[in-house]
């Protein structure tokens, strides 16, 4: 049993890997128990910036990426492709049917859980594997005991741009 704890893109995509994989997951997502400031729903994956994932043609880097990602059995460009609106070279998507499809998709997966949870630290040794893909709206006191784990020096988020 692996635990993602957050359900945004990373944390989706690598619920749904490890799923693929044959390994049980339970993602744990706070929302909608305890909201942020931006996110409008519940949804898994929720995008609240740019609705655009860039370029998708094969002649750049981010375009051969998003190949790779749909070759390797992405949740995220699965649902990116059905949720696709026009935007010319780039890879737009319709937020939230984006959403919707990769809650759907992950709901559905026999092998993960979603636990509507708020988990306020890092889970202790002992506990398994845990992935922590929380992002820049991670709670209060999880971002503080990753900060006291990993040193605040050395904990910075950097935005996909």
């Amino acid at each position: 049993m692996i635990h993602v704890i957050g359900g945004g893109l990373a944390g989706s995509e690598a619920a749904w890997q490890a799923a693929e994989h044959g390994v049980a997951v339970t993602i744990h997502e706070m929302r909608p128990v305890r909201p942020t400031a931006v996110h409008k729903t519940a949804g898994l994956a929720e995008l609240v910036c740019s609705n655009s994932f860039r370029g998708d043609k094969l002649d750049n880097a981010v375009g051969l990426l998003k190949e790779e990602m749909r070759r390797l059995g992405s949740v995220i460009m699965r649902a990116a492709d059905m949720a696709r609106v026009p935007a010319g070279a780039a890879l737009a998507v319709d937020r939230g049917v984006f959403s919707q499809k990769v809650t759907e998709l992950i709901e559905r997966h026999p092998l993960i859980t979603i636990s509507r949870d708020e988990v306020p630290a890092i889970p202790p040794a002992g506990s398994g594997p845990v992935i922590i893909a929380t992002g820049p709206l991670t709670s209060d006191s999880l971002s503080a005991d990753i900060a006291a784990f990993v040193g605040g020096a050395h904990l910075y988020f950097y935005d996909a741009i």
